[in-house]
């Protein structure tokens, strides 16, 4: 190091293997620009949410919130969607579908709608999984067309949310010993040959006796179900909760009481309309 360097700019007294260190000191315009720095750190946490508290953030003299923001923008779609909102909300259910225009607005929000709240059960393409009904299908526990879907999805099923669920409830014949085992073993293969192949079928006979006496009052004489009753029709391969010998064994034995929430206390009758349509020309619509 030379003597000049030393001399004009000093040194820290650090020194390595001979080697001293320059106090060069740094450039103003980086110390300018650093001290800036700090006062629009001060200024802004000042001015705007910044430091966490225990329950909250310090709100900041200019009470700006990307919350409110949020809602801000919110309310406008509100606001500009709120005419034809009217209009799907008073229209009847079965005039929805000849409105080009409202059909397809109503598509439109019911899909986000189902993604928002009903995806979580039924999937995201409404195919449904074990105990949540597919919705693709025409295979209706309640009934499928504009109406039924509407009192369905307002009201829920065997909730005690809803002013009128859909209510109904399979008595667990094995459980509560309403049955023997042998008598349940036959009518799950009575009720198997109706769609397919029974596991025994020396015992498809007395099941059929078995399913007359206790299940043909909700399911039908010919075990098609009953809408009504919210009894699924048990001859045409679609099952709830599986198909399989072990699995109605289970469902016979414990019953299934499957419950949905009812949508009316948590979403907006134009709401409502709106994921009813959606669902409706799913496919499985009627």
């Amino acid at each position: 190091m030379s003597d000049d360097l030393r001399k004009q700019h000093g040194t820290t007294g650090h020194s390595w293997d001979g080697i001293e260190e320059l106090n060069t000191p740094l450039p103003r315009w980086w110390l300018w620009t650093f001290y800036a720095c700090i006062v629009w750190g001060i200024g802004y946490t000042i001015a705007y949410p910044a430091w966490p508290m225990i329950s909250r953030a310090t709100g900041g003299v200019l009470g700006y919130s990307t919350r409110g923001e949020v809602a801000a923008e919110i309310d406008a779609v509100a606001q500009s969607n709120a005419a034809i909102n009217d209009r799907l909300a008073s229209v009847p259910l079965t005039d929805i579908a000849g409105d080009p225009e409202l059909n397809q607005y109503a598509v439109s929000a019911g899909g986000a709608v189902f993604m928002t709240w009903c995806a979580q059960c039924h999937g995201s393409g409404a195919a449904g999984a074990k105990g949540y009904p597919n919705l693709l299908d025409d295979d209706w526990l309640w009934g499928g067309d504009m109406e039924a879907i509407h009192q369905t999805i307002a009201n829920g099923v065997r909730n005690e949310e809803g002013d009128d669920p859909r209510y109904s409830e399979m008595p667990a014949f094995g459980r509560d010993d309403l049955l023997e085992k042998g008598d349940i073993e036959a009518v799950v293969n009575y009720v198997m040959s109706l769609s397919g192949t029974p596991v025994d079928a020396g015992q498809v006979a007395a099941g059929a006796v078995v399913f007359a006496d206790n299940c043909a009052s909700c399911h039908g004489e010919n075990g098609t179900g009953d809408r009504d009753q919210g009894a699924p029709n048990l001859a045409d391969a679609i099952w709830l909760y599986g198909g399989d010998y072990p699995t109605l064994i289970e469902t016979v034995s414990n019953a299934r009481f499957g419950v949905m929430p009812a949508w009316g206390p948590r979403l907006s009758e134009a709401q409502i309309r709106a994921v009813s349509a959606y669902v409706h020309q799913l496919g499985g619509g009627e």
